[in-house]
């Protein structure tokens, strides 16, 4: 077996995969990234038939016939349609690999939020081996964030990183290659568009879908005053008289919206200070919090986190892909690295 495991590793790809509840990011060992897709499959609901996957099947969103529905497989940062994530997960790794011309049969290492289950740990681990992975490693998010925006994660000094991915935020304060002190919300992207979505029903009568609220919090949403001002078009369904209706409405109202998920990614924040030890609380006032995840894009969260916890706040480079990058880094330095990969209950797999 360990002579076909090597064979294998000369025609196949190793792999980082940070499965979002948004978007999934691959990583190929010493190459990058190389796919950036959303998490979404078309499916024909009468003979469950997948039909697209990514990109693709993100644009039928809102728009499929009846027999075809566009389905997110992970809800909340954990697989919600096991099957459906492993067809995902096998369209990811094919693609790599057609790109290359080499045998599927890679080395996989998937990210995963920090507050998961046992059972949520091994639904990720068993889908990605039934994708026809010879080898499957987990690693949990916020980890894998810290590395992937340059944190020194192996030091005897305190990290604090704050990933705000689609379906989860993950706070944690990092030192000596491990997690000392962390919380995990199932408050992200999707909340926040949630928020505009009930916003603009209980304002205005108007229905819209999430799609277009996601266009809306990316072009005007913001979480301190001044910080993004600017104004937009609400498009949507009258809940009145059943026609199409728009409104225009000021940035200062979407932050009035979305203040319900961004005020409860600040407490969390706040509870996770509360009970780091307070030597990593000199060193992380030091170096200061760092934002990962596309949620650390929105306009001013750092200023407003930076205000309530009167500590310096960064935003990472490129912090949509500090979790895959850290994958990537993580597989390029195995051997040394190792000791941050989620410990299993079940057997080891083998190097």
């Amino acid at each position: 077996m360990g002579l076909f495991d090597g064979i294998l590793g000369i025609f196949s790809h190793d792999l980082g995969i940070d499965l979002g509840t948004a978007n999934t990011l691959v990583t190929v060992r010493n190459r990058g990234i190389v796919i950036s897709e959303p998490s979404v499959v078309a499916i024909d609901a009468r003979t469950k038939r997948v039909l697209a996957i990514g990109a693709e099947a993100k644009r039928m969103v809102g728009r499929t016939p009846a027999n075809i529905i566009a389905i997110r497989p992970l809800r909340d940062g954990v697989i919600s349609d096991f099957d459906v994530t492993e067809q995902m997960i096998r369209y990811f790794i094919r693609k790599v690999h057609d790109q290359y011309f080499r045998i599927p049969r890679p080395r996989v290492l998937v990210g995963i939020p920090s507050g998961v289950t046992e059972v949520e740990k091994r639904a990720v681990r068993d889908a990605t081996m039934n994708a026809q992975a010879r080898w499957a490693r987990l690693i949990e998010e916020p980890l894998a964030a810290a590395i992937g925006a340059g944190l020194p994660v192996s030091e005897p000094s305190g990290s604090m990183i704050v990933d705000i991915g689609g379906g989860t935020t993950e706070v944690a304060v990092i030192s000596l290659g491990g997690i000392v002190v962390s919380r995990s919300i199932r408050i992200g992207g999707d909340e926040m568009d949630t928020d505009i979505v009930n916003f603009a029903r209980r304002e205005y009568n108007l229905l819209m879908g999430e799609r277009t609220a996601e266009e809306i919090k990316i072009a005007v949403g913001s979480a301190y005053p001044g910080a993004n001002q600017r104004t937009v078009t609400f498009r949507g369904r009258d809940l009145l008289t059943g026609l199409p209706r728009s409104v225009e409405v000021g940035s200062e109202q979407i932050r009035e919206a979305l203040e319900p998920s961004v005020a409860a990614i600040v407490v969390a924040i706040k509870d996770t200070l509360e009970e780091t030890p307070p030597e990593l609380v000199a060193d992380i006032m030091d170096q200061g919090i760092v934002l990962a995840g596309g949620g650390a894009l929105l306009a001013g969260l750092d200023r407003r986190v930076a205000e309530i916890t009167q500590m310096p706040v960064h935003v990472a480079d490129d912090p949509l892909t500090c979790v895959v990058r850290g994958c990537g880094k993580v597989l390029e330095e195995l051997d040394t690295l190792e000791r941050v990969l989620v410990t299993e209950q079940f057997s080891r797999a083998p190097r």
